[in-house]
């Protein structure tokens, strides 16, 4: 069953959105802190906390091959499927991005009580 989403505008260009040095930036969107990567002008919407140990992944950075890397233990995540590259076995939770000629918007699972 494919998954729905409610897509929210997050801006119009890539430039809007607030990343620091290490690629990473935060937004709050419907009260939830989410982190977005930038790697290869790609952007990737990934879990603000580290599912480790709870660290704000917005202190790591991400890689070379384009992981996001915890800051307190070092491990690292694949942001294009949320798998723990380095043997872990956590699973980051990640969100889809897309790059439309309208801006860049950001999906969320629905919420409510009732979804099926």
């Amino acid at each position: 069953m494919e998954k729905t989403y409610e897509w929210h505008k997050i801006a119009m260009h890539v430039n809007e959105l607030p990343f620091a040095d290490n690629n990473i930036a935060v937004i709050k969107i419907k009260g939830k802190k989410i982190c977005l990567g930038l790697f290869n002008n790609e952007i990737f919407a990934f879990n603000y906390l580290c599912p480790h140990a709870g660290k704000p992944l917005v202190d790591g950075y991400i890689d070379a091959q384009g992981r996001v890397v915890c800051p307190l233990h070092r491990y690292k995540f694949d942001m294009r499927n949320g798998r723990n590259v380095t043997g872990e076995g956590y699973f980051l939770k990640r969100w889809p991005v897309e790059n439309r000629e309208d801006g860049i918007f950001l999906g969320l699972e629905p919420s409510g009580f009732f979804l099926w």
